[in-house]
């Protein structure tokens, strides 16, 4: 019997929806006339443009950059005209600065050559990769060449990929595990050299056994004597992708809290990132494209899309014949860890990896009540932490007083939420007493 990894605590088991999608080969969605690029798209800095009004442009030219601190380089998704710099609609922050593209559709596509990358040293393959624009595409954003150039004092042996994809409904990682498994496994050994070390460990979960098969003969005939990647299966537990929980799972190590997995020898990037990292360095390709979910009850045609970064929920909606009348609630990202909006005025950024559209049976409206001490969010919590405590702080106008309870060591995963017997909204507590603890 084939062993299953996972991490020992906490940890929830929601339906996972994913039947929707999962046999939905990725699809591309034309390019509409105009792209909305948001500034800010990874954790740091926002970029400075580096275009102005009406300057034209060609694809993948670069179009914003980051002068000082955390970040790397925005470029256009399609060739066209500098129509706007403006504000756009934003997920979280309601309103961010972007720049519009009045697409040019007469336009030739740029052809990528295959390169060579195997003669790059260490330090080329990393200018690649951040003068690609490429960050953490499974959800936070965090500049891949910073993952990349970890300190000196953390010697690195293991790099892990994740594949869990554990959120529900989302497929976007597993098509593209079962359509582009060479190149995730190529983009997994540049990785590999970049960070000179041997072994990489693929985690996908068992629901998902044709992408276990397909990733691991791809990774049986990729792997050499320079290089080692192996597919581990996972038990199918949320949030088993989440980056501490994933390590616990495959090495048995733990991350300490505010750590970096370096600081156990490991290394994690998502398998999207990784196939994306594979056509920066051998295509030349920055990242301007995303492989997004579309998923619910609630629109007419759902599937995976290749869709440009700066794309309008709009647009989306238009190419999947619509919304119906079932539509209850849209959400960029994962039910567990997205967020609600109201606009399809909203593009889509680097780290979009789902929208759904629910319909009412697929959602919980249920009004919450007052915390009963069950201590079932206790429980759940992967981290060990007290959400419950979190929350009667902030209700009580004590937020700021809530890091004894380590509200800064929540990913807001929402297990606390999940399991709550009062539909108590402990995430959005939780978010709420960051705000206030920071002040």
């Amino acid at each position: 019997m084939t062993t299953l990894f996972t991490f020992p605590k906490g940890g929830v088991h929601p339906p996972d929806a994913k039947k929707l999608t999962a046999d939905c080969p990725i699809e591309t969605i034309p390019t509409p006339d105009e792209l909305e690029i948001i500034l800010g798209q990874h954790i740091g800095a926002p970029c400075t443009p580096t275009v102005e009004r009406r300057d034209t442009v060609s694809e993948g030219q670069m179009i914003g950059e980051v002068k000082k601190g955390l970040g790397v380089p925005l470029h256009a998704p399609a060739a066209g005209t500098i129509k706007l710099m403006g504000m756009s609609d934003h997920p979280m922050q309601v309103k961010a600065p972007s720049i519009t593209i009045k697409v040019d559709h007469e336009a030739s596509a740029n052809e990528h050559n295959v390169s060579d990358w195997s003669q790059r040293d260490a330090k080329e393959l990393v200018g690649l990769v951040r003068d690609a624009g490429m960050v953490g595409i499974g959800g936070a954003g965090f500049p891949s060449h910073v993952k990349l150039s970890p300190p000196p004092s953390d010697p690195i042996d293991t790099l892990i990929l994740n594949g869990a994809e554990c959120e529900p409904y989302i497929t976007s990682d597993y098509r593209q595990m079962l359509e582009m498994s060479t190149e995730i496994v190529e983009g997994a050994k540049i990785i590999l050299k970049i960070l000179g070390v041997k072994n990489c460990i693929i985690g996908i979960e068992a629901n998902k056994p044709e992408a276990i098969k397909v990733m691991g003969e791809a990774a049986a005939e990729g792997s050499t004597s320079e290089f080692n990647v192996q597919v581990s299966p996972l038990e199918v537990k949320y949030p088993q992708g989440s980056e501490k929980q994933l390590i616990q799972s495959l090495t048995g190590r733990k991350v300490k809290g505010f750590a970096l997995p370096s600081s156990v020898g490991v290394v994690v990037h998502n398998v999207g990132t990784t196939r994306a990292i594979y056509e920066a360095v051998v295509l030349g390709k920055p990242l301007y494209e995303k492989i997004v979910t579309v998923s619910g009850l609630g629109i007419n045609k759902v599937g995976n899309f290749k869709i440009k970064v700066g794309t309008k929920l709009s647009d989306i909606v238009e190419y999947c014949g619509g919304t119906n009348d079932r539509l209850s609630k849209i959400i960029m990202g994962g039910p567990m860890m997205g967020f609600n909006v109201s606009s399809l005025d909203i593009p889509i950024t680097k780290t979009t990896g789902s929208i759904l559209f629910l319909a009412e049976e697929e959602i919980d409206t249920t009004p919450h009540s007052n915390c009963i001490r069950c201590g079932w969010c206790l429980e759940a919590c992967p981290m060990g932490l007290e959400p419950k405590e979190i929350a009667i702080h902030v209700e009580a106008g004590k937020g700021e007083d809530t890091n004894q309870f380590g509200v800064f060591e929540c990913f807001e995963c929402g297990c606390c939420a999940y399991v709550c017997p009062a539909k108590r909204p402990l995430v959005q507590f939780i978010r709420l007493a960051k705000m206030k603890a920071k002040r």
